[in-house]
């Protein structure tokens, strides 16, 4: 039925399924599809050293910029580590209820607000990290859970070696991290797998980068 027909072209931000090598239907393996194991290499690295926190950046700003260059969701439908490490977990591994989750995890004022309350407080670590390298303020040898929690993470720094702030930058970039992969693995364990990406602040980000170039390339006169 055409009017059935998945739209591949044209609209930007739409998940669809890759299409299987020859007519069996299956997918095949790219190298992208191991990215899972990445996720985990980057907690583990920063739970002996805390300066590998700073890769984490890559998940931070690649995104970003093939959403604002390319147009279009390839980070989350292909590269995000995460996302596949809770596919995983939750699907292969069987971890998840797959149950439905609440609708307004997926509203528009919950993601949107979440973003808000997770901008801010990346905006508070800056800060903090600003504070330390003007030497107003010391270094917190700690990660802090859930934005409350906070536990001594001294071990994995050595003094001396870099700048403070820029171990500070570490601390407070690897406990958003953690937390958000606490939050991601909680709501996989309670409904589907992938949950976690229906408000997850950087799918918002890339959602709306997205949305203003349609709108941008569509405004623009043939």
């Amino acid at each position: 039925m055409r009017g059935l027909r998945p739209v591949r072209q044209g609209l930007p931000c739409r998940l669809h399924r890759a299409a299987g090598a020859g007519g069996d239907g299956m997918k095949r393996t790219r190298w992208y599809d191991y990215l899972w194991i990445w996720s985990i290499v980057y907690f583990a690295l920063g739970f002996f050293n805390i300066l590998f926190a700073w890769l984490g950046m890559i998940d931070f700003l690649l995104p970003l910029i093939l959403a604002a260059f390319g147009g279009n969701k390839f980070f989350c439908n292909h590269l995000c580590g995460r996302g596949q490490l809770f596919a995983r977990l939750g699907g292969a591994l069987g971890r998840s209820q797959y149950r439905s989750a609440p609708r307004w995890m997926s509203s528009r004022w919950f993601r949107y607000g979440f973003l808000i309350f997770f901008l801010a407080m990346f905006g508070n670590m800056v800060f903090q990290t600003w504070l330390v390298a003007a030497g107003a303020a010391s270094l917190r040898e700690a990660i802090q859970l859930f934005w409350t929690f906070r536990l001594p993470w001294g071990w994995t720094y050595t003094a001396g070696l870099v700048p403070d702030w820029v171990g500070q930058f570490s601390f407070g970039f690897y406990s958003m991290m953690l937390t958000s992969l606490l939050l991601g693995l909680i709501v996989m364990l309670l409904y589907k797998p992938r949950t976690w990406c229906a408000f997850c602040p950087m799918g918002t980000m890339t959602q709306g980068i997205c949305k203003l170039k349609y709108r941008a390339g569509a405004s623009k006169p043939e």
